[in-house]
């Protein structure tokens, strides 16, 4: 997979779509993981911008799609982004909705960002859902904690299969959120992750997408 960001002066713009886990709940704004990736793009010497987000917590496929209309509705989004994100799918799961229904929305919400990218896939970047059945949060609900993980690799397997069959690029995550050394320090709030965990996600995604 190419690339999707090469080292340049022109400025790149960033559009960031998602819920809770793009929004950076329970950290600070510098923390979020798309702002994180930007400063550290400009690290290396990409003109990025500030990202826009368009996330919120609790937002599920159906909730993210209104949201992108309500904004392009007020004027508030642009034609065309250099890199688009993508990372949406685990209220839908905590919900207990079907698959099919996500392979359907999440459909959809990738047409809408491939659109917003210029209609190049190659400019698409997706993130898979982290296992949130590892944290405390989890432990402690009583959820079936092996049946939240294999649910969420289900619809894993169905935002990465699209991708590779577009030629977006696909970012698995989960596996960091899985690692037997999850601790508080990667926890902000007993759920979501924190500014730590996040920074493991924008290291990754700027070797997999940077200069």
């Amino acid at each position: 997979m190419a690339r999707i960001i090469g080292s340049g002066t022109a400025p790149v713009d960033f559009l960031a779509l998602g819920d809770s886990y793009t929004i950076g709940e329970g950290v600070e704004d510098e923390q979020r993981w798309p702002v994180q990736l930007a400063t550290a793009l400009r690290a290396r010497g990409v003109a990025i911008a500030h990202p826009q987000i368009i996330a919120r917590s609790g937002w599920t496929t159906d909730e993210l799609s209104d949201a992108i209309d309500a904004e392009d509705a007020h004027g508030n989004l642009q034609p065309h982004y250099d890199l688009v994100s993508l990372q949406i799918g685990v209220n839908n799961q905590y919900r207990g909705r079907s698959v099919e229904d996500y392979r359907e929305e999440f459909s959809r919400l990738f047409e809408r960002a491939v659109a917003f990218a210029g209609g190049d896939p190659a400019h698409v970047l997706v993130l898979s859902i982290p296992d949130w059945g590892t944290t405390p949060f989890a432990q402690a609900s009583g959820r079936d904690r092996a049946q939240i993980a294999r649910e969420i690799d289900e619809y894993n397997d169905v935002a990465a299969a699209l991708c590779h069959r577009r030629g977006a690029t696909w970012l698995d995550i989960t596996d960091l959120t899985r690692r037997p050394d999850l601790t508080g320090e990667l926890v902000a709030d007993g759920l979501h992750p924190s500014a730590a965990m996040y920074t493991l996600w924008a290291d990754r995604i700027r070797d997999k997408i940077g200069p």
